[in-house]
């Protein structure tokens, strides 16, 4: 049983999200998961960090919540989740609106982050190409762009191009048949979820005055967007990756979202803690349709 130090809070597990980064930090790829996660071994060998509990002791100096509180956070540099009970960061933490069920509070704290960090700003006029269209955060993009008014082009592999569509994509592409950046299109925002490409080739497919943001993908890769982007200034082409502020007060602001409707996390599948595995695997092969989540 965890003890929770001084600003920490143990929580019984309600439901805990499964993300791509619990995958990056099991097999320790790309790089960056090695650096916050453990360079050699893991720092803490329990993944989870989209955490859903009831608080059940307090540290010594926790005192924003109280005992049989619902509270939520992305615990991403803490993790721990799949587990029966986690200690947790008081600090981190909010209160679930009395509106969201368990296994919906579980799909939004790092997801639905990401998926308002890559939105904001968005208006009629603009067109977006989300890469990764499919997985938790892109599905929320898919509906805050479409409620802004804003044309989606959805990518990602054949089995949930169909699916995409039914969600509200304007136009689909599978990324193993057709290359977004070859298509002699060209978009005014683009979100990349899973990053391959480097800045001259987003740079053909970007409108003036656009914006390309990625969410992730391979260091060398990344820093090629963020120093090389910078040559495409000039031609009023911002390219680099998405700063997501996690913490508590992007977390209040992805709950206020999905209590007011604004988004709505698409669910697999709840699943047990001997499921962890399996669901690890299909999140990394980017085999899910929108969220795996895992109660105990």
């Amino acid at each position: 049983m965890p003890e929770p130090r001084a600003t920490e809070m143990r929580v019984r597990v309600l439901a805990c999200g499964v993300n791509l980064s619990d995958w990056e930090y099991l097999v320790g790829a790309p790089f960056y998961a090695r650096l916050v996660g453990g360079l050699f071994r893991p720092k803490n060998p329990v993944l989870g960090s989209d955490i859903v509990g009831v608080v059940e002791k307090l540290g010594s100096g926790a005192s924003s919540f109280t005992i049989g509180e619902r509270v939520m956070g992305d615990l991403v540099m803490m993790r721990g989740g799949f587990a029966e009970y986690a200690c947790v960061s008081e600090a981190e933490m909010i209160r679930v609106p009395v509106d969201l069920p368990d296994e919906i509070a579980a799909c939004l704290p790092q997801a639905g982050g990401i998926a308002l960090a890559g939105t904001e700003g968005l208006s009629p006029g603009d067109t977006l190409l989300i890469n990764g269209a499919g997985g938790g955060s892109g599905t929320m993009a898919l509906q805050l762009a479409k409620a802004a008014g804003v044309p989606v082009t959805a990518v990602d592999n054949a089995s949930k191009i169909a699916w995409l569509k039914e969600l509200g994509a304007d136009e689909t592409i599978d990324y193993r048949a057709h290359d977004f950046t070859g298509l002699g299109k060209k978009w005014t925002r683009i979100l990349d979820m899973v990053a391959t490409r480097g800045p001259a080739r987003v740079a053909g497919c970007l409108a003036t005055g656009g914006k390309y943001r990625a969410v992730g993908g391979r260091v060398s890769v990344l820093l090629s967007l963020v120093f090389g982007g910078v040559l495409f200034r000039p031609a009023k082409k911002s390219i680099g990756m998405l700063m997501v502020p996690s913490g508590r007060n992007l977390t209040e602001r992805v709950a206020r979202a999905a209590v007011d409707g604004k988004i709505s996390p698409h669910l697999e599948a709840v699943l047990p803690l001997s499921s962890v595995p399996e669901a690890l695997r299909r999140t990394g092969l980017g085999e899910v349709k929108g969220k795996l989540v895992i109660k105990p």
